[in-house]
C-alpha cells in the first residue's frame, strides 16, 4: 500500500492518501486546502478511485477541501456525529477561521466507536478520541501498524482544548484509552507536524503521560 502525505492550507494540516494499486482502490483522510491537485495526481499515477473521504474530526482546517473532492470524485464521506454542526454548519467556526470560506460537508456514513470495516483489502478499526473536538476520531489500520489520529496527539504534543468542545481531561483519557493501549511500534500520524510512534510518546510526551 502507498501512502502519501500531502500537508495543506494555511496552517499545513496534513492529509493522508493510501492508495491500493492491485485493487485500485484510494482513501483520502482528511481534505486540507490545496490538496485536491495532489490527490488527483497520485490517483491516476496508482490507478486507483478514491473510495472513501474519511475525516478525523469537523474543524475548518481539515474540512476545508472537502466539498471538492467528493464533487471531483463522488466519494462517500465518513464522519463522527458528535461534530456534526461543524461539518454541516461550519460558519459556527467563523471566530477562528479568519475569513475562510467553508462549504458544508455532508456526511454519508456516520461512525462510531469501536466501528471495523474492510477497504482497500486490509481491515480498519474506528476509535473515538474526543477532548480536541467533541467528534475526533482516529482509524487504526492493524495490519500496517498505523493510526491516523486526527488532533488528539502530535509528536511531543497533544491537541489544543482552548476550542469549542475542547477539554483537556477528557483528551487525557481519550489518549490513555484509545491511543496508548495501541502496539507500542504503531506509526502515529497526526494533523500536523512529522509521524511518531506510541511507544515513542508514551515514554517522552510531556502532557500525557501513562496511567
Amino acid at each position: 500500500m502507498n501512502l502519501q502525505i500531502i500537508p495543506g492550507g494555511p496552517v499545513q494540516t496534513n492529509g493522508y492518501l493510501l492508495t491500493e494499486p492491485s485493487v485500485g482502490e484510494g482513501v483520502l483522510i482528511d481534505a486540507p486546502d490545496g490538496v485536491w491537485p495532489a490527490v488527483q495526481k497520485q490517483l491516476a499515477k496508482d490507478r486507483c478511485k478514491l473510495v472513501g473521504l474519511w475525516l478525523t474530526h469537523g474543524h475548518w482546517d481539515h474540512t476545508q477541501a472537502a466539498a471538492e473532492v467528493v464533487r471531483q470524485t463522488g466519494s462517500p464521506t465518513v464522519g463522527h456525529r458528535a461534530d456534526q454542526n461543524l461539518y454541516e454548519e461550519p460558519a459556527a467556526m467563523a471566530a477562528f477561521m479568519r475569513g475562510v470560506v467553508l462549504e458544508p460537508v455532508k456526511i454519508d456514513d456516520w461512525v462510531e466507536q469501536g466501528q471495523r470495516w474492510e477497504v482497500m483489502g486490509v481491515p480498519v478499526e474506528v476509535r473515538h478520541v474526543p477532548g480536541h473536538s467533541l467528534g475526533n476520531v482516529l482509524f487504526y489500520f492493524a495490519s500496517l501498524k498505523a493510526a491516523f489520529v486526527g488532533d488528539a496527539l502530535f509528536k511531543g504534543s497533544i491537541g489544543r482544548t482552548d476550542l469549542p468542545g475542547g477539554d483537556f481531561a477528557i483528551l487525557e483519557r481519550s489518549i490513555r484509552e484509545q491511543i496508548y493501549t495501541l502496539p507500542g511500534d504503531t506509526a502515529i500520524y497526526p494533523g500536523h507536524g512529522p509521524a511518531t510512534t506510541v511507544a515513542h510518546e508514551m515514554a517522552t510526551n510531556p502532557f500525557v503521560t501513562p496511567a
